[in-house]
């Protein structure tokens, strides 16, 4: 089985400005996702896709392909979609299953991308994410109104909340998905769905300049 990782970098970004390429824990942002993907047994290639010279170069030395992304998916605008799309059409051999890094998620925990393969691979799944749990009490406002997610009438401890009572997020940390399945539906996620659960503290993603000083602190005390 040929799989390899995909990492989106572009080099323009409002919230963090050059994030990908700014020094995180030691490392450029972008090349903790590089190393992640390296610490895999089962992963044979690693294509960065990116629009900015000095993060191509970065990548290189990290020892990463390069896949240089046109302007007309580079924007804000564009989807990671559409820069997987670009990059299965550059590759010499297409792979059967793509592993999704995203730079916005450097701190990982060790060894569980190999394990994420590993029932991915074992389930059959057509795609699979990794989740965290979160203990926050959700609502909705819809109409001026506030609607609970959860019975506030019968408000859990977080120390006795139930496995049923637990909500998951989303981390963007991680996607593996079937090439031909994306390529049928250009989407990372759909069909048989499978997950990875990623403790609380892997959850958080780089989108402000907060996050990035949080998230190094965090790493730091994760070590």
């Amino acid at each position: 089985m040929n799989i390899v990782s995909i990492i989106p970098a572009r080099g323009g970004s409002k919230g963090v400005p050059n994030k990908n390429k700014r020094l995180f824990l030691g490392h450029p942002l972008v090349a903790h996702s590089i190393m992640y993907a390296q610490s895999s047994n089962k992963i044979s290639k690693t294509f960065v896709s990116t629009d900015d010279l000095e993060i191509m170069q970065i990548s290189k030395k990290y020892g990463a392909e390069v896949i240089e992304r046109p302007a007309n998916i580079s924007g804000d605008k564009s989807t990671t979609e559409s820069a997987i799309e670009h990059a299965i059409s550059c590759m010499e051999e297409k792979p059967d299953v793509i592993v999704l890094l995203q730079p916005t998620s450097p701190i990982r925990p060790k060894d569980s991308l190999d394990k994420a393969l590993d029932s991915f691979i074992t389930q059959k799944k057509d795609s699979l994410l990794s989740l965290s749990p979160t203990h926050n009490f959700f609502w909705q406002l819809s109409d001026n109104v506030a609607k609970p997610h959860y019975d506030f009438m019968n408000r859990p401890m977080r120390q006795q909340m139930k496995q049923e009572d637990i909500r998951y997020i989303e981390n963007g940390s991680l996607y593996i998905f079937n090439t031909n399945h994306f390529l049928k539906h250009s989407n990372r996620l759909g069909g048989d769905i499978g997950y990875i659960i990623f403790d609380e503290d892997y959850s958080k993603e780089i989108d402000t300049e907060f996050d990035f000083i949080f998230l190094e602190l965090l790493g730091k005390n994760l070590g």
